[in-house]
């Protein structure tokens, strides 16, 4: 019997998010402001977001290891820290890039950001692949798939409603058709109406014409959809 990820939708937002940024970083004439200053606010929306992911983990997941693999929790704490040394090392860049206004020293600032964030993508990569090898196989050992979706709904509960917006926008562009069908099935039947709205809304706007036809069509299944 497959059990249940804590990890992989989430995870696979993440791993969207970095890929596009990254791609982006790529993609920008840092000698042109309009386009420099739309990525690197991209830039701090990405740490900002794997901050607050850190902060679920540190609170809802790793206790919940801690009480059987305290040494295994303690490891990963140890990589949050780490993680969170990168990203601060890259919003110093951000915070220099920002402020200078030399084009030569800007364009010079944008390529230390984006070798900053391919580190900080290359440490974030194997660490998620980390939680999901290790830490599931520790949760799996001793907690229910129930007790398991507990955690996940606790970790919910405790998002702030802006933030809910942007992990749920980047879990829709990294999970697949039939993820995305289980998730919204799961939040229709489990939570008030106005979140299932929310969530069918961002699924909307942000799959492609032919894969939100698919989703759609595979949760009118008698019940109304908004």
């Amino acid at each position: 019997m497959q059990r249940f990820n804590i990890f992989s939708n989430v995870h696979k937002g993440l791993r969207a998010l970095l890929y596009h940024t990254a791609n982006s970083l790529q993609q920008t004439d840092f000698a042109t402001s309009h386009e420099a200053d739309l990525v690197m606010k991209q830039v701090v929306e990405v740490m900002d977001l794997f901050d607050r992911h850190a902060f679920s983990e540190d609170n809802f997941v790793l206790p919940a290891v801690d009480l059987y693999e305290p040494a295994a929790a303690a490891l990963f704490e140890d990589e949050h820290v780490e993680d969170h040394v990168l990203g601060n090392r890259i919003r110093s860049l951000v915070n220099i890039f920002n402020h200078n206004f030399i084009t030569e020293e800007r364009v010079i600032l944008g390529g230390a950001v984006r070798v900053a964030f391919i580190d900080f993508l290359i440490f974030n990569l194997k660490h998620m692949a980390k939680e999901e090898n290790l830490l599931n196989n520790f949760l799996w050992a001793n907690y229910t798939d129930e007790q398991l979706h507990g955690i996940t709904r606790e970790i919910m509960a405790n998002i702030a409603p802006d933030d809910m917006v942007l992990f749920s926008r980047w879990m829709m562009n990294g999970m697949n058709n039939a993820e995305i069908i289980a998730w919204l099935k799961e939040v229709r039947n489990n939570a008030p109406a106005f979140v299932f709205n929310n969530l069918f809304s961002i699924a909307a706007n942000e799959l492609s014409a032919l894969r939100w036809l698919a989703v759609k069509d595979s949760l009118v299944d008698g019940a109304m959809v908004a």
